[in-house]
């Protein structure tokens, strides 16, 4: 059974044919404006739900053993306080960042071959701006809810990639700032 998965696994195309073009030296240098345009992209490409992403947060397991856990969430900004998103506050992922206020947010965009990973710590944003995002949900239970928080992933560093169908993938990392990084 294990081999004849791993052969359809093996199997599966990797990315389409046809890729978009990606150079560092011509990218914009402030790292959200490059992101506005990745994702511009996307929409334009038909990606659904371009602003999903998969949020890495790290807690401890019941042997008290560090154990990362990620989920999906959709991105709500991004501004002078970070690149924004919610979640209850007694939530697995609410708990884990109230203990370990740190994560990595990773998008991928299928039809584009590309990824962008933002990782840092994490704030908590005012409880103004945490009732303000639960009154915009599109199905808003009810008023109000205390419990919801609004968060904002401080970056300390980001990276692009860009798929390549000969394999030489194109990886822009830059830390804080959009300052290039190793």
């Amino acid at each position: 059974m294990s081999e004849t998965f791993r052969t359809f696994l093996r199997a599966l195309p990797d990315f389409p044919a046809s890729l978009p073009e990606f150079d560092p030296a011509t990218a914009p240098q402030d790292p959200a404006e490059l992101f506005r345009q990745w994702l511009d992209e996307a929409l334009a490409a038909g990606e659904p739900q371009p602003h999903a992403f998969s949020l890495a947060t790290v807690g401890d397991d019941s042997g008290g053993r560090q154990q990362p856990s990620s989920r999906m969430l959709i991105l709500k900004n991004i501004d002078d306080d970070g690149w924004h998103f919610a979640t209850s506050r007694t939530s697995r992922k609410g708990r884990e960042l109230a203990a370990a206020p740190q994560a990595a947010m990773n998008f991928y965009w299928a039809s584009q071959g590309r990824q962008v990973r933002v990782a840092g710590p994490v704030a908590e944003l005012s409880a103004e701006a945490s009732a303000r995002d639960w009154a915009d949900r599109p199905r808003s239970d009810g008023n109000s809810n205390p419990g919801w928080q609004l968060y904002a992933v401080q970056p300390t560093e980001y990276e692009f990639w860009q798929a390549s169908n000969d394999r030489q993938h194109v990886r822009h990392r830059l830390g804080r700032n959009g300052t290039p990084a190793d």
